[in-house]
């Protein structure tokens, strides 16, 4: 039987996707590339925003027009289990419930609905999954699920509480990989920086990545994505005595005003978040911060979007993630708030900090004209140029040849603009 996996979202669902290819293979089925050629479509859905799960319900109407199978996983299937049954799925997978994917697919054949929800983790070999999208480079999920509850996140409603990985799985896994040539690792979790905090052993992200770096091998690690007051100063101090360990950090603030963080469940004020940003920078002053930042939440008022301009202004992320407010069902705030902000509103503020930021990002970018970096080859854009990361994980673009990918490069940068910089290959280390 051949099927095919269609993947929306974020890393984890590609890594999950990852993982479930291989379940299959080991289970005997073909995954094939193409939805045409397969007799069940399995899709990975995201519902974080009403977008994307509107894309999920369309995808499964021209699924149904083919003929197809249709299995459902990923954060649709927990937040709709059931119901999706009256779309004409065949059989729906919770997040954690990834395991079941071979069964559910083998039993799908006789028509019969079925749906898997519970925890079945620890049956996974994570270390023996090959079937991964880059030659390189590692997606490895290290913590399931997030206990912060964020008034308009349905992520905990869907991912469950949080679960962390052993040690010694998440080592192994890296072993492995190292030894088949990947270089690069990115250790994942909705909320990556509670890692450990349920094992009760001492476990920690930091000494996870002090651990994983010793492993010959390894390039470079980083980390996905980090929540204010989680965040352990011993992470970049990790950083400074390990130049295995990216100096980028995501650590999303989502606003300016310690009214609307209240109202979001957010957990720190302005202040406290500020001060994190500036103990980072202390032990790290190169340190990449990047963040993300919600507009138009309910109640914001002018006074409170200035709020968020001037956090902008002051800390000057290297990278911001925008997204307008909208309700999430099953949320506190699709629940209690009224969306009162107006839609023209949302997107002036919206447009006003994506302008801004832009003048940020090429104001910072001015640093690195002239300057030597090394850089890891990741592919080719479609504008033919390669590209890759530095240690900051800024993207540089470059002339070049797929014999790269993968490989470690300095490139002197020549052109500076607000996104990408430009620059030219002086030296192939391998």
């Amino acid at each position: 039987m051949k099927v095919h996996i269609y993947t929306y979202g974020c890393q984890m669902n590609e890594n999950d996707t990852e993982i479930a290819k291989q379940l299959l293979l080991n289970g005997g089925f073909e995954v094939v590339d193409s939805e045409d050629e397969a007799d069940i479509v399995i899709l990975n859905t995201c519902a974080v925003r009403k977008k994307s799960e509107d894309k999920v319900y369309s995808h499964i109407g021209k699924l149904r027009k083919k003929g197809k199978k249709i299995g459902i996983m990923g954060c649709v299937a927990d937040k709709e289990k059931e119901n999706l049954f009256r779309r004409g799925v065949s059989f729906v997978i919770g997040t954690r419930a990834i395991a079941k994917i071979p069964e559910a697919v083998s039993n799908a054949k006789d028509g019969t609905k079925q749906i898997y929800l519970d925890d079945t983790l620890d049956e996974i070999d994570y270390h023996k999954v090959e079937t991964r999208n880059s030659k390189h480079h590692a997606w490895i999920t290290i913590i399931y699920g997030c206990d912060r509850f964020c008034t308009y996140c349905i992520v905990p409603y869907t991912r469950g509480r949080e679960k962390s990985r052993p040690m010694e799985s998440v080592l192994l896994e890296v072993r492995s990989l190292v030894e088949k040539g990947y270089k690069e690792f990115t250790f994942l979790g909705q909320n990556v920086d509670a890692y450990g905090k349920d094992l009760n052993d001492g476990t920690s992200l930091a000494k996870l990545l002090i651990e994983a770096a010793k492993i010959d091998g390894v390039k470079r690690l980083w980390f996905l994505t980090s929540y204010p007051t989680d965040f352990s100063l011993e992470i970049p101090q990790a950083m400074v005595e390990n130049p295995k360990i990216a100096r980028s950090i995501h650590l999303p603030v989502q606003h300016g005003s310690d009214r609307i963080l209240r109202a979001m469940n957010r957990r720190y004020t302005r202040g406290e978040y500020i001060e994190l940003i500036n103990n980072i920078r202390n032990i790290v002053p190169d340190a990449s911060i990047s963040s993300d930042i919600i507009v138009g939440f309910p109640g914001e008022t002018d006074e409170d979007f200035e709020a968020t301009v001037e956090l902008v202004k002051a800390i000057k992320f290297e990278r911001l993630n925008l997204a307008i407010y909208s309700p999430r069902e099953g949320t506190v705030a699709w629940k209690y708030f009224k969306d009162d902000v107006p839609y023209k509103t949302k997107v002036r503020r919206m447009s006003y900090l994506l302008n801004l930021q832009k003048m940020i990002n090429r104001e910072l970018n001015e640093a690195y004209r002239d300057k030597r970096v090394e850089v890891i080859v990741e592919a080719q854009a479609k504008n033919g140029l390669f590209y890759g990361r530095d240690i900051r994980n800024k993207i540089i673009s470059f002339e070049g040849s797929h014999e790269l990918i993968g490989k470690t490069v300095i490139v002197k940068v020549n052109k500076i603009t607000a996104g990408p910089l430009y620059g030219t290959v002086e030296e192939v280390l391998g």
